[in-house]
């Protein structure tokens, strides 16, 4: 999903954050980060450390996946593709004055 949807549409020079979970700290994802973004990543393992509560990540933590959530199953999913496509829908309907306001 990284490689062939989210970081073609990432502005160049942009900051990636990582959060900790095991599948997340495998050799081979952090391998591909330091290669993808070097020095531009945050999460463990990474150059740049981040205390793992910064109030900088908590929107993130807290909010976001909270909001897309609450949104995406607010309505009965039918199958893999419908939650897929909801998925889709919740990201794109987030604004920049919901960020802004996270």
């Amino acid at each position: 999903m990284l490689q062939l949807y989210a970081i073609p549409q990432f502005p160049e020079g942009v900051t990636f954050q990582q959060d900790g979970v095991p599948p997340h700290y495998g050799n081979i994802v952090r391998e591909f980060l330091d290669t993808t973004f070097p020095q531009l990543w945050i999460g463990r393992g990474a150059v740049m450390a981040w205390p793992p509560q910064s109030p900088d990540i908590t929107p993130l933590d807290f909010y976001l996946w909270g909001y897309e959530k609450q949104h995406v199953y607010s309505e009965r999913i039918n199958d893999i593709n419908h939650l897929e496509q909801r998925i889709t829908d919740v990201i794109h309907s987030v604004t920049p004055d919901i960020l802004t306001r996270a």
